[in-house]
């Protein structure tokens, strides 16, 4: 068993093509991360992937949680802030089964947090103009869109506001009311960044470069648009009216 003071929180729903080949490659990094899947009872063998894994290689370093069914990306993240605070983690990271997240970058998201001493690193494909790779235009300009759309209408400064692969302090799932969270997809990841803004989280935008999925199928739909579009409004009352707590100032 290798230590970490890190783990990686990764959503699986029929993700067999590549769940292996991403424990794999975290494992390979320098640093080491440990590595939670929360699996929502994956009908391709998914779960029992990472079991064998667990029970042969990579014993107390890689975890799972099954949950019944397909409960929504932002129950999973969730379930896993929750597992991963109850296991002393100081930092908890959010990324994609599918590699659109490299796991080379994740380095350098902890390090924004550690040495540079930010509370929430954000892999952005936008910071530095449009850094996708292998998506379709019309997808590209719609996920761009929606990032501008959610800049005007909660008025914050993130350039990416629905991306997906993330670093957090421990303190600052802590300080978050995790129940109150409400959206579980799309808007999950916008009402994270801005309950981070709204605690008072220093937020660093980390440059990387997004690349679509090479093998499974995607999990985007029109409904969890429209959650997104709707959940902005929502969380812009909020804003007006809601008493968010406060990030303590000392780690």
């Amino acid at each position: 068993m290798k230590e970490s003071d890190s783990i990686v929180i990764i959503p699986t729903y029929n993700e067999k093509e590549n769940i292996e080949k991403i424990i794999r490659k975290v494992f390979s990094l320098e640093k080491c991360f440990h590595i939670l899947v929360i699996d929502d009872a994956s009908p391709d063998g998914t779960a029992g992937i990472v079991k064998k894994l667990m029970a042969e290689e990579f014993k107390d370093m890689l975890f799972i949680v099954e949950r019944s069914g397909k409960l929504g990306l932002g129950t999973a993240y969730i379930a896993g802030f929750k597992w991963a605070l109850a296991h002393d983690y100081e930092y908890i990271f959010e990324m994609d089964a599918d590699f659109s997240h490299d796991p080379e970058d994740l380095p350098r998201l902890y390090l924004a947090c550690k040495e540079e001493g930010y509370d929430l690193s954000i892999g952005s494909r936008y910071i530095n103009g449009v850094n996708v790779v292998n998506w379709p235009i019309g997808r590209v300009l719609m996920s761009y869109f929606a990032s501008l759309y959610v800049r005007t209408i909660i008025r914050f400064k993130i350039h990416d506001t629905t991306a997906g692969f993330k670093c957090y302090k421990r303190k600052v799932l802590e300080t978050m009311e995790l129940d109150k969270i409400r959206f579980k997809g799309y808007a999950f990841q916008i009402e994270m960044k801005y309950t981070a803004y709204k605690i008072g989280c220093k937020i660093k935008e980390v440059p990387v470069i997004f690349i679509n999925r090479r093998e499974g199928v995607s999990k985007m739909s029109g409904g969890i648009f429209n959650e997104a579009f709707f959940g902005v409004l929502k969380l812009r009352w909020d804003g007006w009216t809601r008493k968010y707590p406060h990030l303590p100032s000392k780690d």
